[in-house]
């Protein structure tokens, strides 16, 4: 098996960043972690340890905030944890979870590694950086503690997972395209300019972009739906609509899907049952 890994890191209007880069067998995953404001946002992954704690160990930080539990955004915790003796805060609802080692299929232990046990602190509506105030939004979809970063000062909005891509082809069995739609409306109440997404990285004309996001996944519910009303199965539904196969299905063992794109909107209007 193939594996090639490699990192790239940068500045984009005051926020630092780390880009690490996971390749198996040619299918290519990264994400990213920031430090802005004496904050880091996310850790990155384990399997990447070696160039996210050397740019932990360079950044001038004073505590860390995770967006969500997920392997690939809290895979240096441990090390931040251990090393360095910063406080990590992350949602109330995982806290506990943090506490133990993670357990979750290999293929992601592959691409993002074990992510050892930490203990972060909860979260509450809002925290200080430096010099600004920042709200912790609550947006899920993704994960169920799922959050949001905006530091009101700066109008930079950090969206952990939430965006990825504008067209969403993909998503896990337990999330939720109805969930995430709600999320992506209420963050688009707020005042923000700059966009950071933990694997698009910077994101250009980030408002609009958001904007577009969730008007995609309107639209697709509202075809779903109305293909269900024909009397489709949700098989059929998902052969019409996602015709391509995806690698990530097959290397997921289906843990990523279409289908699931589906199930979670008709399961929403409760008229599908595993």
């Amino acid at each position: 098996m193939f594996i090639k890994k490699r990192a790239s890191s940068g500045e984009t209007n005051g926020v630092s960043y780390l880009n690490g880069e996971v390749k198996v067998n040619g299918y290519t995953l990264n994400v990213y972690c920031f430090v802005t404001d004496g904050i880091l946002i996310d850790t990155g992954a384990h399997s990447l340890h070696k160039y996210f704690e050397l740019f932990i160990q360079k950044s001038d930080f004073d505590k860390v905030m995770i967006t969500h539990h997920h392997e690939d955004h809290t895979g240096c915790a441990a090390y931040i944890e251990k090393m360095m003796n910063r406080p990590i805060y992350i949602n109330e609802k995982s806290v506990s979870l943090c506490q133990k080692r993670a357990s979750y299929p290999l293929y992601r232990q592959l691409f993002w590694g074990r992510r050892k046990p930490f203990h972060p602190k909860p979260l509450s509506n809002n925290f200080t950086s430096r010099t600004s105030t920042w709200d912790v939004i609550d947006t899920p979809g993704h994960a169920f503690d799922h959050l949001a970063f905006l530091n009101r000062q700066t109008g930079q909005l950090f969206t952990g997972d939430l965006f990825i891509h504008e067209r969403t082809k993909v998503i896990l069995e337990e999330e939720s395209i109805p969930q995430l739609t709600e999320s992506l409306t209420k963050i688009l109440s707020y005042d923000f300019e700059d966009v950071f997404c933990n694997h698009a990285g910077f994101i250009q004309k980030g408002r609009e972009t958001l904007q577009q996001k969730r008007d995609f996944l309107v639209s697709l519910q509202q075809e779903i739906l109305h293909l269900h009303t024909k009397g489709l199965t949700p098989e059929a539904i998902c052969k019409q609509l996602f015709p391509k196969k995806y690698p990530i299905i097959r290397i997921s063992n289906g843990e990523y899907h279409t289908m699931h794109i589906v199930t979670s909107i008709l399961s929403e209007k409760n008229i599908y049952h595993h």
